[in-house]
This record gives C-alpha cells, structure tokens and sequence, in this order.
C-alpha cells in the first residue's frame, strides 16, 4: 500500500508540473497569417491541430503525402491525385514480411477510397488564388489543392474543429503512409515555429529547440540576470526586428532586443539534450510555451511518471493505451477505429478472440451521461464482440472513454504477463511494427528519451 501511494503522489506531482507547463497558453489560440483562399473555404481552429483550413461545412482539409515504407511508396505526390473511387482487394505487401496479392479482411464491404476522403472538388472554371491551385483528377474532375497537395475530407470528421482523419501529434500513424490536416502558417516571426504535441501546439526556434517564459519577469520585461543568465539565454531580437501578431520585441540592455510572446520575455535553456524539450520545464517557475494547449482528459485520469515518460493513467493508475493501425492496400486506409474492420485489432489483441481481446485489452469504461466537455476526449457505446459502436440499450454494449473518437484500453494481459501496477507499461509497443504498424502504444504526454530530430511538426 506504501508503494502505490508513494506512485500516486508522484504521479499527482507529474500531472501538476504538466498543468503547470501549459500555464500561460490555457485560453487563447493559435494566431494564423490570414492569405487569400478559395471561396467557400474556411480555417477553424481545433483543439489538437490549431487553425485548419475547411470547407464551408467547416470539415477539416488534409494531405497524403507520399512516404517510404518497408517495402514501397504510398501516398501522393504533389500535383497528382490519386485517390479514386474503385474499392482495392488486395494488400500491396509495402508494410509487413506479408507478401502482397492477399485478399484484405470484409472486403466485400470495403469502402473505395474516395468513400472515407471525399475531395476537395473546384469547379471547372475555378482559377488559382494564392497558394491555392487546380489539379486533374484521374476521373477527369477539378480538385483543389494548397502548395500543390491535393486537398481531401475525411468522413469521420462531423463537426468544425474535428480532426479525426488524422493528426500532425507525434505518434499519429507511425504504420502507414497517413493523412494530416492542413493549416494556414502560424503568425510567428521567422525565427520560430510551432509542432502538434499532445499537449498542445508547442513553439520552439525554427531548428526546433524549445523556448521557455520565466514567472519572475513583467510584461515586455525581462528579471533574469546574472546568475540566472548561466542557465538561461535570452532569444534576441534583431534590432530591425518587427512585431508580428502577438510578438513583440523590448529592449533588454541599450541596443540588446529581445523577443517576447503574449508580453512575456522568451529564452533558451541551453541543457537542454534534444530538440522540442520539455525539461526545462522542471525548474520552478519556468515553462515551455505553447500558441495553445490541449484539452486535459476526463476527470479521473491523470498523467504518471514511468520509463518512457508521462503517460495517461486511468482512475485506478493504470496505463492507459491507444490503438494503432493502417492496413496495407494502395490506399493506406486507417483501421485504428469503430468503423474499419475489426480483424487487425482482433489478432494482435486475442489471437483472432474478440472475447480474449476484451479480456487483454479491457476498454477504460465511462459512466453513463460522463461528458467531456471538448472535442478531444469522449464517449461512445461499443459492442464488445464485433468491437463496433453501438447503442446504448442494445445487449452487451459498453459505455467506453475515446480519445479522438477511438476506443481507448488498458492491459490486463495473460498468464500473469500485463500491467499489474501504476508504472507498468507493458503494452507500450505491443503488435506489428512495434505497435505501429498495428498495435497498441501509451498515451504519452511528455517522451523522455526520443528525439523530435526528423519529426513533421509545423505547417505544410
């Protein structure tokens, strides 16, 4: 009993210092350089992604762009659409030691293409405007594209702001060549940019190291001297600098600029070991710094220290973990949710069981009428034996917690081998690929160890 109070007061202190990261960026959002766009389109800004462009429905406009598999490229080059409206069959053998020709799982119910990413169609007299252009589609039509990537919809997203296509977070689909959102450019001077995180959209310098504010100082002015200058190194501002948005610049000592963002002085932490640290946040009274934070988890979760990390746990400290997935056809369809079929998830959870899934991978159960109060996290009935979304009086269905709209899980395990307490993170990486191909990983809020060398971050 000592050991799981001592994990949760560890697990309390982990939660506060991640609350405390995100201090000054909790209400306002994203500012975004306003550009010329097509009639009809939009940019809302969602909770994960920031400011995305939209249709005037306000669905969410994403990407395919081409990436290198194990074995082969998918995904979409600029200029050239490709996703078509004639359902595929077979894998391509791109992902996995599988060889391609099998036959995909339900195929006779398999959706085409364009049925889960409608296109972004322009009229046939539609002229470019800006960074927007016109491309062919191989069906003869007109599609919009922005910086020459075809622009698509996703069918899971229905509402403004949803972006359950996909997501610019590291850890979004690691398996597969996956669809993100596309935004307009952040409003930040030349010398920063700003990555998705599942935090929240955090700024660092344009080679990717973080920028932290510092409690002790005021508005547009800067209290870290002397000693604290051998930690801390002030972001300067070239003397022709110009504010931009809700950057400004003061003068730090005669003729010494330096940047400030929403008033508050900005700085480097020059220990700092990889780009995109949060560690510098450990040290009282200094954050990282984000345009805007994510919306925290339900009530009764809580982020806990473990190997790898913080990680979301759920009301009883155990691990929490996200579903992964992306099948192998032309198409690089996502199979991660209640809607695509269940067979990848059932295999790598039961052996093909769904009975034995749900009993290794229990769903975090939500209680009735639980709200979230975002987009984010929230709660849908499943049906345990086809792993489906269902209704809430049909038999056996269970009220489950979802984070983007997907079923998230914990890890019960076999034949003693699972989580058994609060720092146990033994399904993190569990399937295909390490998890990433399909599979399950934690909820992680803050990765200790790998870099964000080589990450997508930032605005297409």
């Amino acid at each position: 009993m000592r050991f799981l109070q001592n994990i949760f007061c560890i697990s309390a202190a982990a939660f506060a210092a991640a609350m405390s990261m995100q201090a000054h960026a909790a209400s306002p959002k994203e500012d975004f350089v306003r550009a010329p766009m097509p009639a009809g389109f939009q940019v809302v800004v969602s909770e994960l992604d920031g400011p995305v462009f939209a249709n005037e429905q306000g669905r969410t406009l994403y990407m395919w762009p081409k990436r290198q598999l194990r074995n082969g490229d998918a995904g979409e080059v600029q200029g050239k659409p490709t996703c078509g409206k004639e359902p595929y069959r077979e894998n391509t053998g791109f992902l996995s030691p599988y060889p391609g020709g099998l036959e995909l799982p339900d195929v006779d119910h398999r959706p085409a293409c364009t049925d889960l990413w409608p296109p972004a169609l322009a009229s046939a007299d539609a002229k470019p405007i800006g960074k927007w252009t016109v491309v062919d589609r191989l069906d003869g039509r007109k599609q919009w594209a922005y910086k020459g990537w075809a622009m698509y919809m996703s069918a899971l997203d229905k509402r403004p702001g949803d972006v359950l296509g996909g997501s610019n977070f590291a850890g979004q689909g690691e398996g597969g060549a996956a669809r993100y959102p596309v935004g307009p450019e952040a409003n930040v001077p030349g010398q920063f940019d700003v990555h998705t995180t599942m935090s929240g959209r955090l700024i660092t310098l344009r080679d990717g190291w973080s920028i932290y504010t510092y409690d002790g100082d005021s508005r547009n002015k800067s209290n870290c001297k002397e000693a604290c200058l051998d930690q801390w190194s002030p972001v300067l501002a070239a003397l022709s600098a110009v504010p931009v948005g809700e950057w400004t610049t003061f003068e730090r000592a005669p003729g010494v600029m330096q940047w400030a963002f929403r008033g508050r002085p900005i700085y480097r932490h020059p220990t700092d070991s990889k780009t995109g640290s949060l560690d510098g946040s450990d040290t009282a009274r200094w954050h990282n710094v984000y345009t805007q934070t994510s919306p925290e988890p339900p009530r009764g979760f809580a982020l806990k220290r473990t190997i790898v990390g913080m990680v979301l746990g759920d009301a009883n400290g155990m691990t929490v973990y996200r579903y992964i997935c992306s099948d192998d056809a032309v198409d690089q369809q996502a199979c991660d949710n209640p809607e695509s079929p269940q067979l990848y998830r059932f295999a790598v959870c039961g052996g093909g069981d769904p009975d034995r899934c749900a009993k290794y991978f229990p769903y975090v159960l939500a209680p009735v009428g639980a709200k979230s109060g975002n987009q984010t996290w929230g709660t849908m009935y499943i049906d345990p034996k086809t792993g489906k979304r269902t209704v809430a009086n049909a038999p056996g269905a269970l009220n489950v917690w979802t984070l983007r709209d997907r079923p998230i899980y914990t890890f019960a395990g076999y034949k003693g081998y699972g989580d058994r307490k609060p720092t146990d993170i033994n399904a993190h990486g569990w399937g295909e690929v390490n998890g990433g191909r399909n599979g399950y990983a934690a909820i992680v809020y803050r990765d200790v160890f790998e870099s964000r060398d080589g990450d997508r971050g930032g605005r297409q």
